[in-house]
């Protein structure tokens, strides 16, 4: 019979249409470990259709086409040290938007830049909030932001 979800996919799998999409596949492989799960289908020099797998995310991703043009996304990739991917990244072309810090929500983050265009924020969760300790945390950071303290 056959599985309505393939194995090794979430309910949403993020499409990644953009430039460069070698490149950008290698910057992941690079950067982030990204392994590719499928044959390219290729076109020529264009990248059709691959796919590849951060962790334990699935990730389509071609390169923009007239019927379909690129569009920078942003993603957001838990990992056991964002420092370290972060600086992994930065040695592979990126370039940065945030060197990593701790936020008021309980992880620590940075973020990345890549060649094409799309945004990468690594995190790695330093405290597990209660939603009441998350709302004071996110008011107080409110408070600052409109003060210009941040």
């Amino acid at each position: 019979m056959t599985k309505k979800i393939p194995d090794g996919y979430g309910t949403v799998t993020p499409y990644l249409v953009t430039k460069d999409a070698a490149k950008v596949i290698e910057f992941l492989q690079k950067s982030f470990d990204a392994k590719e799960t499928h044959e390219r289908m290729m076109k020529g020099d264009i990248v059709g259709h691959a796919e590849v797998k951060i962790g334990n995310s699935i990730l389509m991703i071609s390169d923009a086409c007239e019927h379909a043009p690129a569009m920078p996304s942003m993603f957001y990739i838990y990992t056991e040290d964002c420092d370290a991917l972060y600086k992994r990244a930065l040695n592979n072309g990126a370039k940065s938007l945030q060197e990593p810090a701790d936020q008021f929500y309980g992880d620590r983050s940075g973020g990345v830049e890549d060649l094409a265009g799309n945004k990468w924020y690594v995190a790695t969760r330093k405290e597990d909030l209660s939603d009441a300790e998350l709302k004071k945390r996110s008011e107080e950071f409110q408070k600052q932001m409109a003060a210009g303290k941040r």
